[in-house]
């Protein structure tokens, strides 16, 4: 073979490999994309927990040992903790969260919206700040799963697609496992908010309050579709968990303890998770109490049969 052939077969197969090096770069990118959304799936599947009203010592510091008894008590697999009351709640996180931990209860971090002062300390409306904290507090505290915005599509003006983008994909640089679970509500899922955010949320943390008719803590028989709405907006590969109102919203009735059983079964059944708003305590509302707890205890035996 002659060096200009020899030369020429160089050329050739070096100018291909150079060529096809970004396909195999993308290959990957997209593999380790996939695996790291997969493990996040599974992380949060089968969610049941309770969200805020957590116990305060003397001082208005979260009583976490408490915390962590009444989470055991009720057989809770997760805790939401908000970020909100108190300028020392970051601080107190970090002590719950070992204790949390040695008990197997993960734990998800929900952040306060603009709208709504007082804003968590120390980062306050720095909200790319707050995942990549909040990511690195997770690979100390590997019970740390999720974090969350509360009332994050109130506030979509403020969290541009570009914010949203840098604020998701910077959190995961660090933790590819801290899933961002915002709070999303029905009605306001229209399609120009979906194609925004169903590129970033890792999940959706859903308030149900019927919202495809008369809005109320009343009725439940449109929850089931309106799961199924979100699953057909976001994907198969987005989970869906539904907070449960066992507190009184704020501009509607107060809930029943049959509307919260009834709510818990079918979102067991048809979502990914269930989580109470707000945690209750059986000497202030022991019916409720006691529904939750049933639901709890016969959740994790059947997981346990498994």
């Amino acid at each position: 073979m002659n060096i200009r052939r020899v030369l020429s077969l160089v050329l050739h197969f070096g100018v291909m490999a150079v060529c096809t090096l970004p396909f195999f770069g993308c290959a990957t990118q997209r593999s380790k994309s996939e695996a790291a959304e997969s493990a996040r799936f599974k992380i949060l599947s089968g969610t049941f927990g309770t969200y805020d009203a957590e116990p305060r010592l003397d001082n208005g510091r979260v009583d976490t040992d408490r915390l962590v008894a009444e989470l055991v008590k009720v057989k809770a697999n997760t805790y939401n903790f908000l970020i909100h009351h108190r300028p020392t709640d970051w601080e107190d996180l970090q002590i719950f969260l070992p204790k949390a931990r040695a008990n197997h209860i993960k734990v998800w971090v929900t952040l306060v919206p603009p709208s709504e002062p007082p804003f968590a300390e120390p980062f306050q409306l720095d909200f790319h700040r707050w995942g990549i904290e909040l990511a690195k507090l997770s690979l100390k505290e590997p019970n740390l799963v999720a974090w969350s915005i509360d009332d994050f599509s109130y506030d979509a003006k403020i969290f541009t697609s570009e914010y949203i983008k840098a604020m998701v994909e910077d959190s995961h640089a660090i933790n590819s496992k801290l899933a961002f679970v915002p709070c999303l509500y029905f009605k306001q899922m229209k399609p120009a908010l979906v194609e925004k955010y169903r590129p970033y949320v890792d999940g959706i943390l859903f308030p149900y309050r019927h919202e495809m008719g008369q809005r109320n803590l009343t009725d439940w028989d449109t929850l089931e579709k309106e799961i199924a709405v979100f699953r057909q907006d976001f994907g198969p590969s987005v989970p869906v968990f539904v907070d449960v109102y066992a507190t009184k919203h704020s501009q509607l009735n107060d809930s029943s303890p049959e509307y919260v059983q009834q709510v818990m079964t079918i979102s067991r059944r048809c979502a990914d998770g269930v989580l109470i708003f707000c945690h209750q305590y059986e000497d202030k509302s022991p019916e409720k109490y006691h529904v939750i707890k049933s639901l709890f205890e016969q959740w994790t035996a059947e997981k346990k049969s498994k």
